[in-house]
């Protein structure tokens, strides 16, 4: 069982890395201005959905497979730094907008909203090295199942993360009016 202790600073770190800015954050911004509140829940769900698919790749010898075979992790942390820099290139390419500069953002269909939100998220090497590298140090052998305290602390990182990420996007869609 995870300890009390351990939970709070497990959920304060979570806290942490859920404020902190990267391509999440800017979608679920963005999305609710533009799209309006139902696009900021399609996106917040696909971007949970993310989360829960870490926990389980996690659970389920993920992170063996990523100490076995470093190779492996090399290839999840490059391809997610492709895709962060692919963002960066599209936002900063001749003839893009710049950033501080007012823009539309194309009205997206559902699906489409909902397939940007999981591929964002799984993409996201933040996530990736917080289920692969930081929740082991929240896991004690000592305390039970590794696979219940994963779990247990996967589900906590969702919650948080949930609560932060719903008052943003009905933050961002109240601005839209």
């Amino acid at each position: 069982m995870v300890s009390l202790s351990t939970l709070l600073a497990f959920a304060l770190v979570s806290l942490s890395m859920v404020c902190s800015p990267g391509p999440n954050l800017i979608y679920l911004i963005s999305r609710p201005i533009t799209q309006g509140r139902m696009a900021g829940f399609i996106f917040l769900l696909s971007i949970m959905l993310g989360f829960v698919i870490h926990i389980i790749a996690t659970m389920f010898g993920l992170t063996v497979l990523f100490l076995a075979v470093p190779a492996v992790y090399e290839a999840v942390k490059w391809a997610g730094a492709a895709y962060l820099l692919w963002l960066a290139w599209n936002s900063i390419k001749p003839g893009a907008t710049s950033i501080m500069e007012p823009r539309m953002i194309s009205n997206e269909p559902p699906r489409k909203l909902f397939l940007m939100g999981l591929m964002t998220n799984l993409l996201n090497p933040k996530i990736a090295i917080l289920y692969v590298s930081l929740l082991p140090q929240f896991e004690d052998p000592e305390k039970g199942s590794l696979l219940f305290q994963g779990a247990f602390l996967g589900l906590t990182q969702i919650t948080v993360s949930f609560i932060v990420n719903l008052v943003i996007v009905c933050t961002a869609s109240k601005i839209a009016k």
